[in-house]
Order: structure tokens, then C-alpha cells, then sequence
């Protein structure tokens, strides 16, 4: 299962499309085995090279790579040497598509335990394999961050921890804490609102999730709706969440505010998933499906006291809680979605009433969606002002130490903000404009 799920991101499918495929008794398995494939298949790919003169047919691959990514590791590896052999020439045995490759898959995990350090010793000059990451993302995140690439690269290689938000609609920080160690589980505080469990668990699992206490959001998603509402003379009254789906920003826009909340997203299907995030909190918004780039289409001509657009981008910066972005993602779509952000961003601000903040922020690392991004914006808009905010924050994880500013997590996802503030001598658009 876990092999038909890397199968499928070598097609080009996300891992949540492939594991949807999976029988629900084996779903939280294959997860997690496809994950630690592919947070190692730069290194499970190298190793395969000489293993095998050709490469076999894709299934058989993916299998052979799958159970090269579990093994390369003689410490620390999930499963006994043998045990993996075994279970993967078993996997070969049961399914159509690689039955006829059994004994190749054999022969070719024998040989690597034969061989193991020798053969690992000779992938460790390549770097995708040392880094398990795409050339030219390992070439861009160099140029982008020549003091911080290589601390970006190990941190997206761990896995993320489980962050949740206290919904202070309902309760308190230091409610939900005790509640949850009262159930025998390990939290620690982070942020204002944020709780970082020491394992992670079904959401059905955390005491106060189904009633809309909690919700799933990293501790560096966490700084959105606080960043728009902070250090204001008076609260925003009307805030447009532009690209709001799933709603995590949403709702937490909503629990830190009585201002009227637009929520838009271009797919019905993801603002259906906005509705429900909202009701099983208790919270109120207004959700639209609607393009945020074409406001002619479903803007009413009011001016917006706050906006925050959490744009489309190459999600670079949440590659270590969805190690499947590195290997879909292509040079080329960062080009293409920095296009699409500015687009947003154009034709955005003028929404935007004069003295009013718009908040612009990616999960990405790449400067071509973040700093530069703004520094252009900014040079083309004479009416926006930057103000103080985090700008880049790179993924970290607790063990390496560091933190996140306004916020006491040292272990977060990858992210962009910028505070942009409109001078108050500007005339807000009409609509038909």
C-alpha cells in the first residue's frame, strides 16, 4: 500500500489521493511508511541505480524503493533487516503488477544488505540523495539562504509535530491543557493560543476537538490573524480572508474578533470544507466561491478594514508535514505562481480603505514568493507601507533550538509575512473600476 501511494506521487498525485485508494484499516500504516519513503527516496533512488541496470517497471520500483528508503539505515531503521526483505518480496508476491518481479525484488535487497556500506558510502557525494530533495530545489534554497539552506533541508527531513489552537471562544489555554493531561496526554504551551502535542493522535482522540475546542494549525500559521488585528487604534470591522480554504485562518480571524469576516476560495468543494471547520467551531462567517483576483465578480463596493491574503505558492515551506511537495513540485511552478500572487496582491489592494493592513503570506521558503515578491509590490504601489513582521521564518524543529518571533515555539513550518499598510491619503476603488 505504501508503495502504490509513492507509485502514485511518481504520477504526479498528491499522497492524500493516493492513500484515499487504501483500505481504511491499512490508511495510518501505508501513511507512515510512505512518508519515510519519501522523506529518503533521493537516497532510495541512488541506491537503486546500481542495483538494478535498468530500471524495472514502475510498481516493482516503487516497491524496491520503498523498502531501500526503510533499510539504507542500518541504526535507527523501522524494521529488522530481514523483516523487510521478507515483507517486501511478500508485497511483490500478493499483487499483480510486480508478482512476475519477486525474485528481482529479492535479489536486490539481498545484495544491498551484502553491500549496505559500501553502497551508501557511494550515494553520500550526491546531494539529492544526502538531502533527499530535488537538484534544483536544493540549488535554489543555497541561493536563497546561503547562511540557512542546509538547516532548512534537515528540518524539512523530520517529521512536524501535532500543533493545535484553543478556540478562546469557548475556553482558555490553561483549560484545555489541564483536560489534556488529566486524559494522559502530553502538551506544552507555544503562541498565545497553541498547544504542541508531545505525539500525535486522531483528531477523535483529543479531548475537546468534537466540541469545538481545538483546532489542527501550526504554531507558524498561528501568526496570521493575530498580525492583521494587532497594534490597531480601533478593531477592523470588516476583514476579507482572500484564498481562505480549508478555514483554519478563518475561524481563527473569527475567534480573535466581532469583526464581519468574508471568507473566498475559487473551489466550492474547499469552501464547503471553510463551513465545516466554522460550524464545528461555533463561529460565524460569510464564504463565497469566488475568484479574489476578479473582485468585479463578487465585490459590493465597501472598502475593507483588514485583508489577509495567504496566496497560492509552492507550499515549500511544509515540506517536512507533506513530504510529497518536494518531488511534485517543478522549477517552473515557482515562475507560474509568483505571477498568480502578484495578480492577487494588484488586485487586492485597492479593496483596501485608505489607513487599513493587508497581510501577505505564503508557506514558502523561496524568496521569489515572499521578500521579493513585496519589494516589487512595493516599488509599484506608492500607497503601501511596509511595516514591522516576521518576513521569512524557516522551518525548525524543537531539537535544533531557535524560535519564532511573537511566539514561543521553536518548532514550526516555513513561512512569509508581510504587514503592508495603506496611507490614509488614498481613495478606495470602486467596484466596476
Amino acid at each position: 500500500a505504501a508503495a502504490s501511494v509513492l507509485a502514485g506521487v511518481r504520477r504526479g498525485e498528491s499522497t492524500s489521493t493516493g492513500l484515499a485508494r487504501v483500505p481504511a484499516e491499512l490508511r495510518p500504516a501505508a501513511q507512515a511508511l510512505a512518508y519515510h519513503a519519501l522523506r529518503h527516496l533521493g537516497r532510495a533512488e541512488a541506491l537503486r541505480k546500481p542495483l538494478a541496470r535498468r530500471p524495472p517497471p514502475p510498481a516493482a520500483d516503487a516497491l524496491l524503493c520503498t523498502a531501500l528508503a526503510l533499510a539504507w539505515r542500518e541504526e535507527g531503521a523501522p524494521y529488522p533487516a530481514f523483516t523487510l526483505v521478507d515483507q517486501a518480496v511478500e508485497a511483490a508476491k500478493r499483487a499483480p503488477e510486480t508478482r512476475a518481479q519477486q525474485a528481482f525484488v529479492n535479489a536486490c535487497l539481498r545484495r544491498f544488505l551484502r553491500e549496505r556500506d559500501a553502497l551508501v558510502a557511494a550515494t553520500d557525494a550526491d546531494p539529492v540523495a544526502r538531502w533527499n530533495h530535488p537538484r534544483w530545489c536544493i540549488d535554489r534554497l543555497r541561493r536563497d539562504h546561503p547562511q540557512h539552506w542546509e538547516a532548512i533541508l534537515a528540518a524539512n527531513n523530520a517529521p512536524a509535530p501535532m500543533t493545535l489552537r484553543v478556540n478562546v471562544r469557548r475556553s482558555s489555554v490553561d483549560a484545555v491543557l489541564a483536560r489534556l493531561q488529566a486524559a494522559g496526554i502530553e502538551a506544552v504551551p507555544v503562541g498565545a493560543q497553541g498547544l504542541v502535542l508531545g505525539r500525535p493522535l486522531p483528531v477523535d482522540a483529543i479531548p475537546g476537538f468534537a466540541e469545538g475546542l481545538l483546532s489542527v494549525q501550526d504554531a507558524g500559521a498561528q501568526l496570521a490573524a493575530p498580525l492583521l488585528l494587532a497594534d490597531r487604534a480601533s478593531p477592523p470591522q470588516r476583514i476579507l480572508d482572500a484564498c481562505a480554504a480549508p478555514g483554519g485562518k478563518t475561524a481563527h480571524l473569527c475567534e480573535l474578533s466581532d469583526a464581519e469576516v468574508l471568507a473566498l476560495d475559487v473551489d466550492p468543494a474547499r469552501c464547503e470544507r471553510i463551513h465545516q471547520n466554522l460550524e464545528r467551531l461555533g463561529l460565524r462567517a460569510q464564504v463565497r466561491a469566488a475568484d479574489a483576483a476578479e473582485p468585479a465578480t463578487w465585490w459590493d463596493g465597501q472598502p475593507f478594514d483588514a485583508i489577509l491574503l495567504d496566496a497560492p505558492c509552492t507550499a515549500s515551506g511544509i515540506v517536512r508535514r507533506h513530504p510529497d511537495v518536494r518531488w511534485l513540485r517543478r522549477e517552473s511552478d515557482v515562475t507560474q505562481l509568483a505571477q498568480q500572487q502578484k495578480r492577487l496582491l494588484t488586485a487586492l489592494w485597492p479593496l483596501l480603505r485608505p489607513g487599513g493592513r493587508l497581510v501577505y503570506c505564503t508557506c514558502s521558503v523561496f524568496r521569489a514568493e515572499g521578500e521579493e515578491q513585496v519589494a516589487a509590490f512595493l516599488a509599484h504601489n506608492s500607497t503601501a507601507l511596509l511595516r514591522p513582521g516576521p518576513g521569512h521564518l524557516m522551518p525548525r524543529n524543537a531539537a535544533a533550538g531557535g524560535g519564532l518571533l511573537d511566539n514561543g515555539s521553536s518548532d514550526h513550518d516555513g513561512f512569509f509575512y508581510a504587514v503592508l499598510q495603506k496611507s490614509a491619503l488614498d481613495a478606495p476603488a470602486r467596484p466596476d473600476a
